[in-house]
């Protein structure tokens, strides 16, 4: 079932002009580093992360084949490039309702095509916490920022996981994160704004 529509004033928006600056002043220093986690900063080499990635961008039916996710401090607080290149999305609070709660590391080329997931049953708050620290960790030296990436579901032990793509009643296309359908993208696919 589609996640309802939201008016503008229920959607979360990015504050964009926030946004831009923090980007300006990152590209210099080679990432968005919002909030002290482990090991955030520069790949391992030293450099910045290029952009390597493609721009959000749709199929001839208007099907999202690329979406930009911005992390910011609400719904995507991990999501970058890791110590070896790979895009990735980080979430702790993935559930099936009334059954399991995940941790789940979504991980792309750098290119934006997917790789693998890789997911954990968790149970309680500290279960999450340590989780999300051991999958940080993982990622080596790895930079908070932009990604754009191709959406994906991939079945494990049963429950789906990923970015899915679906349409609305009136045909507009939608990316929701899987399980627990508490991000809703929508076009233009830029990531500035989300359902939640």
């Amino acid at each position: 079932m589609p996640p309802p529509r939201m008016t503008s004033a229920g959607r979360r928006r990015a504050a964009v002009l926030g946004a831009f600056a923090l980007a300006a002043g990152a590209a210099a220093a080679g990432a968005i580093a919002r909030r002290a986690a482990p090991a955030v900063g520069r790949p391992a080499s030293g450099e910045p992360t290029p952009d390597r990635a493609v721009p959000a961008s749709t199929g001839p039916d208007g099907r999202p084949e690329r979406f930009t996710i911005l992390p910011d401090d609400y719904g995507v607080p991990y999501a970058g490039t890791a110590g070896d290149g790979r895009r990735f999305f980080l979430g702790g609070d993935l559930f099936v309702p009334g059954a399991s709660s995940y941790v789940g590391l979504f991980l792309w080329h750098a290119d934006g095509t997917f790789d693998e997931a890789l997911v954990e049953e968790v149970r309680g708050p500290a279960a999450v916490r340590q989780a999300v620290e051991e999958r940080l960790a993982s990622l080596g030296a790895y930079v908070i920022e932009p990604i754009v990436v191709a959406p994906f579901t991939e079945e494990i032990d049963g429950v789906t996981f990923g970015w899915k793509v679906d349409r609305y009643d009136d045909g507009a296309w939608f990316i929701t994160i899987e399980p627990g359908d508490f991000i809703a993208y929508n076009a233009p696919w830029d990531g500035l704004e989300y359902d939640s």
